[in-house]
């Protein structure tokens, strides 16, 4: 008796033909219908990751047509904007700080607003204030520049802590609360602070509260000598700095920070970020006297 293949479905007459008997041989097989032609197939639709890789080349693509190098900063500033993040960059003078986020923005097409931080700079310069409007005889919230894309806050460390505190609720809130009233904030929101780590005097460090609202610490170093070539020549002659064209748009980056959070994490990478950050906390470490030596405060939640 033969073995039968588990699974295979037993012999099956062609269709019009007559029953078979038990022990009448099977009739010769007939050669099979050609079969018919497929259906052409649709064009396939373009990956999602493919998108954003090609978004994310075309964005340093237009910003290199203005800034040269800093390729490290720009990718921190496009990593930070989709983790929904804010970042602090520190720099001397000249390396073109204020110039490499203008830049940022007109790629991303998103609104850009500049605070200049100064020692006289109140809190209601920046979130913005309620004024009289005499012809109405009504108070009317005029916005502060916070209400914007992407907020440029110009060396943010020379300002007292009191006008520094009015971006706390800003950056982690994303909304600021004038006259006892919550405005929220557009989206998205992000927060590039600038200071100088050179020069101190007259400044106001960061207190921990706001340090702790930055993803991101970055440094900006000088160009290498090939990049400072290129600096010189784009500045002498008759060489004239294109303009970059936008990539994206506000709503593309929406959708893109909301798939951002839909990456799943496994159990042991989780885990693993956990442990580092519980390490930096004297209190959960075995030798407690190392981890103050190097580490002023444990990293937060």
């Amino acid at each position: 008796m033969p073995h039968e293949v588990p699974g295979t479905p037993p012999p099956v007459a062609p269709a019009g033909s007559a029953p078979m008997s038990p022990g009448q041989p099977s009739p010769p097989a007939t050669a099979p219908a050609p079969a018919a032609a497929p259906a052409p197939a649709a064009a396939p639709a373009p990956a999602a990751a493919g998108t954003r890789a090609k978004l994310v080349d075309a964005v340093r693509a237009e910003v290199g047509k203005v800034v040269v190098g800093q390729q490290g900063v720009l990718a921190g500033f496009l990593a930070a904007l989709l983790a929904d993040g804010h970042v602090l960059l520190e720099g001397v003078p000249g390396v073109a700080k204020t110039l490499l986020v203008k830049t940022v923005a007109s790629t991303l097409s998103i609104d850009m607003s500049r605070i200049q931080f100064t020692p006289d700079l109140m809190p209601s310069d920046i979130t913005g204030q309620l004024m009289y409007e005499q012809a109405t005889s009504e108070f009317v919230f005029r916005e502060g520049p916070i209400f914007t894309n992407l907020l440029l806050a110009d060396e943010i460390n020379r300002t007292p802590p009191k006008t520094q505190a009015a971006l706390l609720e800003v950056m982690e809130e994303r909304q600021a609360t004038v006259s006892g009233e919550p405005r929220m904030l557009p989206k998205p929101f992000m927060v590039i602070a600038t200071q100088n780590p050179v020069e101190y005097e007259g400044t106001y460090p960061l207190p921990e509260a706001q340090l702790d609202r930055f993803l991101f610490n970055i440094l900006l170093d000088y160009l290498e000598a090939d990049d400072e070539l290129e600096v010189v020549a784009r500045f002498t002659g008759e060489h004239r700095t294109p303009q970059p064209r936008a990539c994206t748009d506000a709503q593309q980056i929406i959708r893109f920070q909301e798939l951002v959070r839909q990456v799943p994490v496994s159990e042991s990478v989780a885990r693993h970020a956990v442990n580092l950050v519980r390490a930096t906390r004297p209190v959960d470490v075995r030798a407690p006297e190392l981890v103050k030596r190097y580490v002023k405060f444990g990293a937060s939640v």
